[in-house]
This record gives structure tokens, sequence and C-alpha cells, in this order.
């Protein structure tokens, strides 16, 4: 028979086992609940946000909470782009660009500068100048301007943006009529000059695909040849359920990492919805006629089709990990999925679910999922 000293041991060693576990099962719940993305994947990668307007001006103290919380990197959706900036030709608009830059820093965040050249989104002025001369000195002036008034506080800056076609060559764009291949060159090399110290990139969509892939490493091969500073290249992951694959993202991310530059994806979102099947990457300039096959989920998304967008989140996450020493950041396109340009795109009215938060800022199963692979 057990004696009173045996029975209180083990008593008391019953009453330790229990707080021990208790604890440590506290601890695990702490854990889970106070872990972010940036924490998550902070000696990895960068993980962004691209944010508008309202969210720059912080009016809503929730999302400013999450963007503060969740992630180490920011991108402007559209501030910076040439009609906002740069309306008419003597004129400048800093203000939210300004307040853009100053929330990013008051964070301690990758500010990234999106973007100094584009065909789309200019000001109207731009389209209207055919002399060489003008266009070179207002290039200058837009890029001198701009990215001199953020030395220090831009880190990475977009360069160019979607310069090329499908199949590789360069997009017929204002600057190619006018000023012809040599616009790339410059571009860059008056950025690198207004600030030595900011990483320099080139941004665009379906980077995945075989020939525009070639036309991408081409370009950056001519660049770093014309002694052109380029750090790395934005693959745009404006993906879907089904596509590109998992080997089409892997190669692309080998190929321009073997021109010994980083790769960041931009402008991540995963559509559910079905779309027109002539549709072209992400040019923005692509509209369609609605219907209801066309918008399946205008009241939620299934748990099934939820499921499916963890998976193919958490299978495109282990990728990036995979090639952690190739990646420099992952930026997503907007913060939640009511703030996602993909609800009017390519179809205007459409309710999509892309992102890793919902329209109430909350995190989806697609989050639990990337979160957990770091745990």
């Amino acid at each position: 028979m057990m004696n009173k000293i045996a029975k209180l041991s083990l008593i008391t060693f019953s009453v330790c086992c229990f707080l021990s576990c208790n604890e440590n099962k506290a601890k695990q719940e702490t854990t889970k609940e106070t872990t972010t993305l940036k924490d998550a994947f902070k000696d990895n990668f960068q993980i962004g946000v691209a944010i508008n307007q309202h969210q720059i001006n912080e009016s809503d103290t929730t999302s400013a909470k999450l963007i503060a919380n969740e992630f180490s990197s920011l991108s402007p959706e559209n501030n910076l782009k040439w009609m906002y900036i740069h309306p008419q030709p003597d004129v400048f608009n800093f203000e939210q660009p300004d307040k853009y830059v100053a929330l990013g820093n008051k964070h301690n965040m990758q500010v990234v500068g999106h973007t100094l050249v584009w065909h789309s989104q200019l000001g109207e002025w731009v389209n209207q100048i055919k002399d060489s001369t003008e266009m070179i000195a207002h290039l200058e002036n837009h890029i001198n301007t701009i990215v001199s008034r953020y030395k220090g506080k831009i880190d990475d800056w977009d360069v160019v943006n979607e310069a090329l076609n499908e199949d590789g060559t360069l997009r017929e764009s204002i600057f190619l009529e006018i000023l012809g291949e040599g616009y790339l060159e410059r571009a860059y090399k008056l950025a690198a000059k207004a600030d030595p110290d900011a990483a320099l990139a080139y941004n665009d969509y379906n980077l995945t695909k075989p020939e525009k892939r070639e036309g991408a490493i081409r370009l950056v091969k001519q660049l770093q040849a014309a002694g052109a500073k380029i750090d790395g290249i934005g693959m745009q992951g404006h993906w879907s359920l089904n596509g590109p694959s998992i080997e089409e993202i892997e190669e692309s991310i080998i190929a321009y990492s073997e021109l010994g530059i980083k790769v960041m994806i931009t402008e991540l979102d995963i559509t559910v919805l079905p779309n027109p099947w002539d549709l072209e990457g992400a040019e923005v300039s692509q509209n369609f006629e609605g219907s209801e096959k066309m918008n399946p989920y205008p009241e939620g998304l299934p748990d099934s089709v939820q499921v499916q967008l963890a998976e193919r989140y958490e299978e495109i996450f282990k990728l990036f990990l995979k090639h952690e020493d190739k990646i420099d950041r992952v930026t997503f396109w907007g913060l939640n999925d009511g703030n996602s340009w993909l609800n009017n795109w390519p179809i205007d009215g459409r309710t999509n679910y892309p992102l890793l938060f919902d329209r109430n800022q909350n995190a989806k199963m697609a989050y639990d999922r990337i979160v957990a692979l770091k745990k």
C-alpha cells in the first residue's frame, strides 16, 4: 500500500504535469494568436501589400492596424503613377505620395515606388508629345524630380512596367514610338543617377510564359550590357486556382535568378472566378460583358472553393520558401477581398475573393495555411 509521502509526491507530480502542459498549451495558443505574416517570413523574404489612398490616409483604423502588424513592405496601388503624380507638364502632386512614403518610414517598412514609366495611366499630355527632344526632356524631368525627392526614403523602384507583348517583343507604347528601344536604358540610368542606393526593377505580368519570359530575359541582358543598373525583376502574380503551374513558376524564378538579379513576386492575388477565354494577362484596357456564369459567388465563397484557394496559396508559398535565396519580397495586390481590383476586372461588378483577408478584414483559411508553413 502506498504511504502518505508517496501519495503526496504523486499528487504533486500530477499537478505539476497538469500545470506544465497547460502552460505549454497556452504558450502555443498565444504564439498562434500573435504570429503575423511578416513575423512568420521575416527570415525568408519581405511580405508586402499594395495600399490605396484611403489606407495611405489611415482613415480606417482597422486597416491601418492590419497593414502595420502584418506586412513589412508597402507598394502604392496608384498614387505614384504618372497621371496622378504628374498630371500636367509643370505640375507634380506630392501630397499623397509624401503621406505614403511617411507611412512606410513610420513603420520601418520597405517602401516600393510603383511605377516611373508605364504606357498606361499616363497624363493625357504625354500622349500628345511628338518630338523626341521634348519627350527626353519630360522623361528626364519626371524621373529626376520624383526619384530625387524620395532619395533614401523609397527603397525599390519599379522603373519600367509592362513594356513587353505576350510574344516577348517590345510593346508599342508612346515611349517606344518616340524614343525607340533606348528609352528603357535611359530610364534606368536616370533612376540610378537620381538615387544610386535604390534597388531598380522591371515589372510585368505573365512572366511565367515561355515566350514572354525569354523577352524579359533578353531585356534584362540588354540593360546589363548597356551598363544600366537593374537589380531585380517583378513577376506579377495575377494567377488563378489552376494556373500557371508550380513548375512554370519555378522555372521562371530560377531563370531570372540566373541573370544575377533578385526576384520579386509582385501584385499577388489568386482569382477564384472564371475569366473570358481570350483574356490576355493583366492588361488593364481589357473589358468583357458580365453574366451569371462569370459571377458565380455574389453572396459568398463556398467552403469547397475556400479550401481550393487555401491549398493553392499553400503550394505557391512552399515553392517560395524552397527558393527563398532568390526571392526578395512577395507583395499582395490589395489588403482584403473588398479592395481587390479583380472585383471589377475584366468584368465590372463581380465579387471576387483573391486575397488572404476577407471583406471584414478577417484572416481566411489561406492565411492560416501559409503561416502554418513556418510553425
